[in-house]
């Protein structure tokens, strides 16, 4: 038994004494370097680029769906409750039926404006979209418009016809 228990407690002593020799400046430069893509010398934030492609298939054709979120400059800063200020995205969807081009969109926060109250934009960031599901009216994105750093966020839900026809709705009227 004495065996035993010195092998479980030699490997935990080295652990912790490892852990513990760390220099505290070390972390603090590992912090720096973890927030390098999310904040600028100015302090702006930035969510990262992303960029997601994918192929479904609606009404027995196959459609070619390409997003891109990207931080726009161009765009009015949002600064949060705490005082930070972020850089608002805009997403680009494009949609493609073999060689013909069903979508090609750039979204910002306020193309949402007939579903999201001005108040809430005005605090908010659109923070992303992603394919969500195929239903009998098209090829359906789910969309959120949030409170940066929050939780707090408006669903939205954006479904493309096969002629590109675009349709917005926030995603819980769907529920009723």
């Amino acid at each position: 038994m004495k065996k035993y228990f010195s092998l479980l407690v030699i490997p935990v002593i080295v652990i912790v004494g490892a852990c513990s020799n760390k220099d505290s400046s070390l972390k603090i430069d590992d912090k720096r370097v973890l927030m390098q893509n999310t904040t600028d010398e100015g302090g702006l934030q930035r969510m990262q680029v992303s960029e997601s492609t994918e192929t479904v298939t609606f009404n027995g054709k196959q459609y070619r769906l390409s997003l891109r979120r990207m931080p726009d400059d161009d765009l009015p800063k949002v600064r949060s409750e705490v005082g930070d200020l972020f850089v608002d995205n805009a997403i680009t969807l494009r949609i493609k039926r073999g060689n013909e081009k069903i979508v090609d969109k750039t979204f910002t926060k306020n193309s949402f404006s007939s579903v999201v109250s001005a108040s809430f934009l005005k605090k908010a960031i659109l923070e992303g979209m992603v394919y969500d599901k195929i239903t009998s009216r098209g090829i359906v994105f789910a969309v959120s418009v949030s409170y940066p750093q929050t939780d707090l966020y408006i669903p939205i839900s954006v479904t493309v016809d096969s002629s590109g026809k675009i349709a917005i709705t926030r995603a819980e009227d769907e529920l009723i």
